[in-house]
């Protein structure tokens, strides 16, 4: 029996202003600041490659995989492969031992491309045509995600003997950005679908997602009470759910400081003891993307043309040869605000909106974000924009206005 009523999330936490160039607002516990490695500079001081690009330096995703395992050692890491799926991270990451998260035939295809074995993908999208469950079945793959009885249907005849983990709502509190709505149910929900499945001979679990780049590292301990009080009934119907979901949502280093992974570990790995006491889900699981692939990335780009829209207006217009439809997609409504360099950084500053290229007015990157970049900058100069190396490339538009799609570079780990 469910309980009568399940813990109500916090409001979300609200940043003060930004002020100042590049000046988050401080937090108790400070995550490291990542500026490009020094091979990286040396490709970003040459000049040579056309902008905008990409560069990606693979040992700091290494660097973060073996933190991430340090932080929470009783889980198992699926990588969420929409973050960032080029074939060098893929191979880096299923050589350090990583499973995936995959969300179409076209991500599982890329992980077996390079050798993943099919049993350490997990189907994530709750939201699959049936052709294409039976492809990923005849292929190996076993882990499917459902949240709805449609969903559940389609698996039960097209995946037997399979393994189905419910997903279950959540609203994202504390999130720069929240995957609510779209995707999961509502507990009681998930138990019917739960039950259903085991009578279908489907193994059972349970999911969640705290939202992406998510900054309060208790964020999972309010989900999980509520995974643990459907997971408490499933056992008292000797049903043994397979695995648990944590879902992913452990941040990158953009404007606002966030806490250090070992933050995030202590507060999950706490959690996960507090709910389920000695017994732990013999299978607990991470999707971590963000936190894997971004800071590891640099986005070079060009300033087009700085402008006033008014005479002596004091906030400039600064256009960039990347925006909204050349990879910064991340920036509606200003969720996800880049850390900037430029070449004039330390000198006088004023207010700016950013832009990028194309004619279309939507492409407007930040306005009301209070972002301050130096006077001194002009048409031509290079700057950078910093932990872009997650959800850059591949919602890079092909040929919008008859711009290319980013380019990308990987310096591989040594």
């Amino acid at each position: 029996m469910m309980p009568e009523r399940l813990p109500s999330m916090p409001e979300p936490i609200e940043d003060p202003p930004v002020v100042g160039q590049l000046v988050p607002p401080a937090h108790p516990v400070l995550a490291e600041r990542p500026v490009p490695t020094e091979r990286m500079e040396e490709v970003l001081r040459s000049g040579q490659a056309q902008s905008p690009f990409l560069l990606v330096d693979l040992d700091i995703v290494r660097d973060r995989f073996e933190r991430l395992v340090r932080a929470l050692p009783e889980t198992t890491i699926h990588y969420a492969v929409k973050a960032n799926p080029a074939p060098e991270v893929l191979s880096l990451l299923n050589d350090l031992g990583s499973s995936f998260d995959v969300a179409s035939p076209g991500e599982i295809a890329r992980c077996l491309s390079v050798g993943v074995d099919p049993a350490r993908l997990s189907y994530g999208s709750t939201i699959k045509k049936e052709r294409d469950i039976a492809w990923a079945h005849d292929r190996g793959v076993r882990l499917f995600a459902v949240d709805s009885d449609a969903e559940l249907r389609k698996i039960a005849d097209s995946a037997p003997g399979s393994t189905v983990f419910c997903r279950i709502a959540s609203d994202g509190a504390g999130a720069d950005w929240p995957l609510s709505r779209k995707f999961g149910c509502e507990p009681e929900l998930a138990l019917e679908l739960l039950l259903a499945a085991h009578h279908q001979h489907l193994g059972v679990g349970l999911s969640f997602h705290v939202g992406s780049q998510q900054r309060d590292p208790e964020a999972w301990d309010r989900a999980l009470a509520t995974v643990a009080d459907v997971y408490a009934v499933l056992r008292a119907n000797d049903i043994e759910p397979a695995v648990v979901n944590l879902g992913g949502g452990f941040p990158a280093s953009y404007l606002e400081r966030v806490p250090d992974i070992s933050a995030y570990g202590e507060a999950v790995s706490g959690s996960l003891h507090r709910r389920f006491g000695d017994r732990l889900p013999d299978r607990v699981i991470i999707e971590p993307g963000r936190y894997l692939v971004a800071d590891a990335g640099v986005i070079q780009t060009e300033v087009v043309l700085v402008s006033r829209k008014a005479r002596g207006a004091d906030t400039r217009w600064v256009y960039l040869d990347v925006g909204l439809f050349g990879g910064l997609a991340e920036v509606i409504d200003e969720a996800i605000r880049y850390r900037i360099r430029t070449p004039h950084d330390g000198g006088p500053v004023g207010p700016v909106v950013l832009a990028g290229p194309s004619c279309d007015s939507a492409d407007v990157l930040y306005e009301r974000a209070g972002y301050r970049l130096p006077l001194a900058l002009r048409d031509g100069d290079r700057i950078e924009l910093l932990s872009t190396g997650a959800y850059t490339s591949t919602y890079s538009s092909v040929w919008f206005n008859g711009f290319p799609p980013l380019e990308t570079r990987y310096l591989p780990a040594r």
